[in-house]
């Protein structure tokens, strides 16, 4: 089969099971049999999908994914993110729609801890939208407020999206791509908040100040141990200290003595928090292995692949 028919096949397939609400990593795995089933036996599909899904993910960089997720829920439920939100008002508290400036800004820091925007936007939103929501803050403008600014805790390091990159391109240097992301991540927030200024002007809404029930040191002070996080991770890491799958370890042993410290984890909850991020894990390394396979597929196609495929012996 000629690589434009193998392109055409796979894309279309993959398509029709979209439109249908099939699951993407089904979809994805899916479409790559249907395009080579045209060329090869059922035995054969079977060996080289499962080889290659199986070799997608059997890298030892990829062991950082599931340490940054569970560090990432660990901090969702361990008071961290109220401490951040705290710390972002005392910058933000001024500007109009303050408490929306704030949730910017607390998704930044809190995907760089986290390196997960899905956990930056749950932690924040469940932070922040009660307070907006008695401040009069339209539900709207608040949710596309901390849906537009959470991805930034894809581009702000450590991010587990870039050790993905670094695996499936071949080696690209983590401590390099970690680098080059804040200055994309930093500006896509400031965006956000430019944009999140313009809309409460035209609102009218007022700033909303920061929490004075606590002074600007103790907000300060409680802050700072998760703040350290970055220095302790990125630091590491770039220095070559340790690599970014043991980063991703020290984040979670400081991220669960923090939250011990701060007495708001318990055994119950620490459990639930294990099977919420091996859910989460087996989520994303399946999508990782289903695109390996469609990613030959595509580029190779299933016949070029057999020739690669070393015999049992």
């Amino acid at each position: 089969m000629s690589i434009t028919m193998t392109t055409v096949i796979l894309f279309a397939v993959f398509g029709v099971l979209l439109f249908l609400g099939v699951p993407i990593s089904i979809s994805i795995v899916a479409s790559s049999i249907v395009t080579a089933m045209s060329t090869l036996s059922w035995d054969q599909i079977t060996f080289i999908t499962m080889q290659k899904m199986n070799s997608g993910v059997e890298s030892f960089s990829l062991l950082a994914v599931p340490l940054f997720i569970l560090a990432g829920n660990i901090m969702n439920n361990g008071g961290i993110a109220k401490r951040l939100v705290n710390f972002a008002q005392l910058f933000v508290g001024k500007i109009p729609g303050s408490m929306a400036q704030a949730n910017i800004l607390g998704n930044m820091l809190f995907g760089a801890l986290s390196g997960s925007s899905v956990a930056a936007a749950s932690a924040m939103g469940g932070c922040i939208s009660p307070i907006e929501e008695e401040n009069g803050y339209d539900p709207a403008y608040s949710a596309a407020a901390n849906i537009a600014s959470a991805p930034t805790g894809l581009l702000i390091p450590p991010t587990s999206a870039f050790i993905v990159y670094s695996t499936v391109a071949g080696g690209v240097s983590i401590s390099t791509l970690f680098m080059a992301g804040y200055v994309p991540g930093i500006l896509m927030g400031l965006c956000c908040m430019l944009v999140a200024f313009v809309g409460a002007k035209k609102a009218g809404m007022k700033a909303t100040g920061y929490d004075k029930s606590k002074s600007i040191g103790k907000t300060i002070w409680d802050a700072v141990p998760s703040l350290l996080l970055i220095v302790i991770v990125i630091g590491g890491i770039v220095s070559g200290i340790f690599t970014a799958t043991e980063g991703a370890g020290i984040a979670v042993l400081y991220c669960l003595i923090l939250s011990i410290v701060y007495k708001s984890i318990t055994f119950k909850s620490f459990l639930k928090i294990l099977l919420d991020s091996a859910k989460t894990s087996g989520i994303i390394m399946f999508l990782i292995s289903a695109g390996v396979a469609f990613a030959l597929t595509w580029m190779f196609g299933y016949k070029d692949a057999t020739e690669k495929v070393p015999e049992k012996k």
